[in-house]
């Protein structure tokens, strides 16, 4: 071995041990001010809700301030490009999740790369999509829905929010693996959609379970079935639709927190166990059950893998759905 190759090699030793040293020290004094939490949605829903949540409980497990900023628009770009650029020193994470993994394949462009660019710290919360109908419309199960749509093709409108939305993805997923000619029909928000439904101008709706639990348990609607692989505890008796026949589906929307992936090890570690220790904790999981979100914490590794599955599952429900590129 040379005594080129050896120096070389010492160098890189040193410099490797250099940097540990130094995101060890910075870890040891983290955090010593306010960490910014940016959310790239508005106040008031799940997701904003939710991340509050966890915050709350982290802040005060840290006992150091998390400043939540709502930064909606843009496609999620005005939270989460910031997040990607901030500097490495754990003062800046955002939340992130399903929305991410659609943009990354809707968008012709964006201004960082959502696996690449971040290091993602944890998933926090999973929330549930349903079909749903009205308690007073013909369709009481999905055989029902499906024995309609297979009589009359094209005639069997299901309402969902905006075109390349979690919900209106599960729509799409549906009909591609039901193998049913409907039509999906985007609303601009819940409370249309909710509106539609009781008037009968739409059929049934894909929708999260969250914001309808008050007219589920009002018996104004009925959810026919869960778009996850498993039933909810508040519903036991609502069957998924892979039990109600549609084999292998699952549809369902998640979000976690990230951070730019610049950030030294040492705190992405004490970060992911401040997530978990507060979204784990009996307070912060019984306030999500309540508003329709299962708290569920994991790795780094974990929510990266899952943003990759998902980026590759909804491409392919786009494409086939020939859903045109922003």
């Amino acid at each position: 071995m040379s005594r080129y190759f050896v120096a070389r090699l010492m160098a890189g030793l040193f410099t490797a041990s250099a940097i540990a040293f130094a995101g060890a020290a910075l870890a040891q004094s983290y955090p010593s001010k306010p960490v910014r939490l940016l959310i790239p949605y508005g106040p008031g829903g799940v997701g904003d809700i939710t991340a509050r949540f966890v915050a709350q409980k982290m802040s005060e497990n840290m006992k150091n301030p998390i400043v939540v900023e709502n930064r909606p628009g843009a496609g999620l770009i005005l939270a989460t490009d910031p997040c990607a650029k901030a500097e490495g020193d754990g003062y800046t994470i955002c939340l992130t999740g399903i929305g991410n993994a659609i943009n990354a394949t809707v968008f012709k462009s964006l201004p960082f790369d959502i696996v690449k660019d971040f290091t993602h710290l944890s998933t926090i919360s999973f929330l549930d999509i349903a079909m749903i109908a009205s308690t007073e419309s013909r369709f009481k199960s999905v055989n029902d829905v499906l024995a309609y749509a297979k009589a009359n093709p094209g005639k069997l409108n299901v309402a969902t929010i905006n075109i390349g939305s979690g919900q209106n993805l599960a729509a799409e997923l549906f009909k591609s693996m039901a193998a049913v000619n409907v039509q999906i029909v985007p609303f601009k928000g819940t409370p249309a959609i909710m509106t539609a439904l009781r008037s009968g101008d739409v059929d049934i709706a894909f929708e999260y379970v969250a914001p309808l639990i008050s007219q589920i348990r009002g018996n104004l609607l009925k959810p026919l079935a869960i778009a996850s692989s498993k039933r909810l505890s508040d519903f036991p008796t609502t069957p998924t639709l892979h039990e109600s026949g549609i084999t292998g589906y699952e549809a369902n929307a998640w979000n976690g927190f990230s951070i730019t992936a610049k950030t030294p090890r040492a705190i992405v570690e004490r970060l992911n166990r401040e997530i978990a220790a507060a979204v784990n904790s009996p307070d912060v999981r019984e306030r999500m059950r309540q508003i329709g979100a299962e708290g569920r914490a994991g790795t780094p590794d974990e929510m990266r893998d899952l943003m990759v599955r998902d980026i590759a599952k909804w491409k392919a429900v786009i494409e086939r759905a020939n859903i045109p590129l922003q």
